[in-house]
């Protein structure tokens, strides 16, 4: 389905469409080939899902809440882009709730966070490539063997021998289908069909309402993830007159799908009731954020590690394509980086 030996060396110039971890990754290790790459991104600043908030006292991470590192080149890559300041060891207890309400603890492993918040990782790692930011490309047309890219106000923003996308799966569907690309478009239908939303809360109380864990995996009807944003490095409050903490409650998918249109005030009051239920607590809260994500984490499914359609020239990367992991963006961008040089990859 997938031809697996994909551009030779007269590839120069490349567009990326997206500016997440996957995005990002590629871009650099592209950038090291000696390519001309543009990455661009339909937000104001670059990260993806490695995303935070500013928040009174500083701010809470409301996407990815942690990553780890079982790729060995992994590290290293952050390290040497994003500087070793950049991301830190999160300590603490993480647990996780049976079928029976009781709680476990998680298995031992690192677990990394961005320091001081998750987008000093997308932000250091985006100053080493070409990000255009504030443009959605809305469609791709052929030009004489490149690629034209058009942005949704219907301006050509540059001409490309490849393009890789790394947006997530409806995203990146809706591009292929309004590009006439429909074929590759329906290789995506699986793809989009488990990718869940969430609604994402954050919350400050007065006093930790919870010192058992610093993150817990919950079983309950409305949330899926609850952690303990002030617990991370780096998150200590600049002002000495903010003595909260701040919580980070994360709606399961069923629940954000039944809520998908509520008000944020009423997510808010509805999550953090969940909350106080969760845990018992009657901590005052005294302020409170909310985000909703679309597309938050991918479930199942193949994990093909990248596509690439040869033909085309045209490339996908994204965490969904290779275990829903942060550090699946890194994996599945630096296989189709591989590919792209002539070597092979095992599937």
């Amino acid at each position: 389905m997938f031809n697996e030996t994909i551009c030779g060396n007269d590839i120069r110039r490349i567009a990326i469409v997206g500016s997440g971890l996957a995005g990002l990754t590629a871009a650099i290790k592209l950038k090291q080939q000696g390519h001309d790459v543009t990455v661009f991104e339909k937000s104001r600043g670059p990260g993806g899902r490695l995303a935070s908030k500013r928040v009174a006292g500083g701010s809470a991470d409301i996407g990815a809440q942690y990553f780890t590192a079982r790729n060995p080149d992994f590290l290293p890559f952050l390290t040497e882009f994003a500087g070793k300041n950049s991301f830190g060891v999160w300590k603490g207890h993480l647990g996780f709730q049976d079928k029976q309400g009781q709680w476990q603890g998680f298995p031992d492993e690192l677990r990394y966070v961005g320091t001081p918040r998750m987008t000093a990782i997308s932000r250091a790692l985006a100053a080493h490539v070409n990000v255009v930011a504030e443009i959605r490309i809305e469609q791709l047309t052929r030009n004489k063997g490149r690629w034209l890219l058009w942005d949704t106000s219907g301006e050509q923003v540059g001409q490309f021998d490849q393009v890789i996308i790394t947006a997530p799966p409806a995203q990146a569907r809706d591009l292929l289908v309004q590009s006439d690309l429909l074929e590759l478009a329906a290789q995506l239908d699986d793809a989009v069909s488990r990718v869940l939303p969430c609604w994402a809360v954050a919350a400050r109380f007065e006093e930790n309402p919870w010192s058992r864990h610093v993150g817990m995996r919950c079983d309950h009807p409305a949330l899926y993830w609850v952690a303990n944003n002030s617990s991370k490095p780096g998150r200590e409050n600049a002002d000495s007159q903010d003595k909260g903490v701040w919580w980070v409650l994360h709606a399961n998918a069923d629940w954000t799908e039944q809520h998908v249109d509520a008000t944020p005030e009423q997510v808010m009051a509805n999550l953090i009731a969940a909350f106080r239920e969760l845990t018992g607590t009657d901590t005052s809260v005294t302020d409170s954020v909310a985000h909703r994500w679309l597309y938050a984490r991918s479930e199942g499914g193949a994990n093909p590690g990248h596509l690439w359609f040869e033909e085309q020239g045209i490339g996908l990367a994204g965490d969904w394509l290779c275990g829903g992991r942060v550090e699946g963006a890194f994996d599945s961008a630096s296989s189709l980086v591989s590919a792209c040089s002539g070597k092979p990859i095992n599937r």
